[in-house]
């Protein structure tokens, strides 16, 4: 995760080996790639509700915890409807 200088100060998407997804600015790193995420969110998604977002503000997230971490474009993001998507929670990942 040598290529976070990038990412910083905008918005990703953090998805965790437990399972959740996390969207926020990216506000910075270390060299073990634990980081700190300023205005965040939860996403949790459900087959019969559309997706919760569940405000979390300034989130530090383990390095050892993160499975992905991508750039979210703010345009496309703000032009999905959330209520209407329907999906599986993503499941913890087992070792």
């Amino acid at each position: 995760m040598s290529s976070l200088q990038g990412y910083v100060d905008r918005r990703v998407l953090l998805v965790l080996q437990d399972g959740r997804s996390i969207v926020g600015v990216l506000a910075g790193f270390d060299q073990k790639s634990n980081v700190v995420v300023s205005d965040c969110k939860e996403r949790v998604y459900s087959m019969d509700e559309g997706v919760e977002e569940i405000p979390l503000g300034l989130y530090l997230v383990k390095g050892d915890m993160i499975a992905l971490i991508g750039e979210i474009d703010d345009a496309i993001d703000a032009a999905v409807d959330l209520t209407t998507i329907r999906a599986e929670p993503i499941p913890p990942i087992r070792y």
